[in-house]
């Protein structure tokens, strides 16, 4: 049996399934398809949402010749094979070329690419699994239209599901399923349309009875779920970003989630650089301890190990979550950074400069005042550049600590 994913792909937009955002029914890319014209596109998401589907389709409304490549083996040369056949190509108006995962070309490649776009030779239509705007060349990205394809919800897949039974049932294959197996095939996919038709696929064909029975055990016994890990990619800095946006949120729960999806890519590394990042970036000044608490559990992690490590970095980004939050360092050195590119930062004051050399009294170098030495261990004296001197680079957050020290450099320097 050939299948299913290729059995029951679609041919017209009416079949296909999901991403309603962009294909909606009267949608500017439903309108251009429907009036047989297309683009050239860029689709970005995830793998089984459709991509691939949704250039077939489209090469079906148009008098153009379709050809697919996979930027993991093809090459320039590839392409030149295909517009050099334009010649031969009668009865056709065209090329649509479809290039699979475009971010595996190179620089030189996807330039070379640019030449066959320009001239009208193709119409290109690429896919990505990774953010286009950070893999592809902008020249190319000036000239496409980018369509962001999300991962299927459940209900989109059941609905595919069932139109590939219903193939299966007209084909006279005997197939009893339930709507509860179906939902749960759905759940297991992860929004992955293809990895939905392999399950099912799977299901049939691993019974040998003339009648096949799909039920949520018979799924279950399959041992097809857990099966995706969110390791690299753009989809794993995507769950570092909502790692750090939950634990700054106050989110525990949500923090957790991200962190056990995080957990289950393996990548220990990436996980405790993001929380030693987050400790400093925003927990900060509100509890400076933490940094000691989050070296310490980080330490231990690395000597445990997973599956243990999971258990510590939990409670590292519960308690981080569940802390105050101030980011009032952070924002500190943003902006000093920016003055570096922005301004004329002016000079350092001769006072704070090394004097312990022979010379530096000729050159004016000296004056510094020791704090220690005085009451307090504290003096006034200037210390940025005389150009910012009126600069306030760290502005306290309202937190206990902060306003602690706020309170008590006021007494001080009063």
């Amino acid at each position: 049996m050939r299948p299913l994913a290729d059995l029951m792909r679609p041919n017209k937009l009416e079949d296909f399934v999901g991403q309603k955002h962009i294909l909606s029914e009267k949608s500017p890319l439903y309108n251009l398809i429907k009036s047989n014209q297309i683009c050239n596109c860029i689709f970005y998401g995830p793998p089984g949402t459709g991509k691939t589907t949704l250039a077939n389709i489209m090469a079906n409304y148009v008098d153009k010749k379709f050809y697919k490549l996979n930027a993991t083996t093809a090459s320039v040369k590839d392409i030149q094979e295909i517009t050099g056949s334009l010649d031969n190509l009668l009865n056709y108006g065209g090329i649509v070329l479809y290039i699979d995962e475009l971010q595996h070309f190179n620089k030189k490649q996807q330039q070379a690419l640019l030449e066959f776009i320009e001239d009208g030779r193709i119409t290109l239509i690429a896919s990505t699994t990774e953010n286009p705007y950070f893999v592809i060349h902008k020249a190319i990205i000036s000239r496409c239209n980018i369509f962001q394809f999300e991962p299927l919800k459940v209900l989109d897949i059941v609905l595919g599901l069932k139109k590939s039974l219903d193939k299966l049932l007209n084909e006279g294959i005997k197939v009893k399923y339930s709507e509860n197996a179906l939902e749960y095939i759905g759940e297991i996919s992860q929004g992955d349309y293809r990895k939905a038709y392999n399950i099912l696929e799977l299901a049939i064909n691993s019974q040998v009875k003339l009648v096949k029975e799909i039920s949520t055990e018979y799924i279950e016994s399959l041992g097809q779920s857990n099966l995706r890990s969110d390791s690299n990619g753009d989809e794993f800095y995507n769950l570092l970003s909502a790692l750090q946006k939950s634990i700054r949120g106050s989110e525990p729960n949500a923090a957790v989630h991200y962190l056990a999806r995080l957990i289950k890519g393996g990548n220990m590394s990436a996980i405790i650089r993001r929380i030693s990042v987050i400790v400093a970036e925003d927990i900060g000044l509100a509890h400076p301890n933490a940094l000691t608490v989050v070296n310490s559990g980080i330490e231990l992690a690395l000597k445990v190990g997973f599956p243990e490590a999971g258990i510590i970095l939990s409670e590292l980004v519960v308690y981080l979550a569940t802390l105050p939050k101030s980011n009032s360092t952070y924002r500190a050195l943003n902006s000093a950074m920016s003055d570096l590119e922005s301004i004329n930062i002016g000079d350092i004051p001769k006072h704070l400069k090394d004097a312990h050399y022979n010379g530096a009294k000729k050159l004016g170098v000296g004056g510094y005042k020791y704090p220690h030495d005085y009451p307090n261990n504290y003096v006034k004296q200037e210390y940025l550049p005389l150009e910012l001197r009126e600069k306030k680079y760290y502005i306290k957050q309202n937190n206990k600590y902060e306003e602690s020290i706020k309170k008590y450099w006021e007494t001080i320097k009063k």
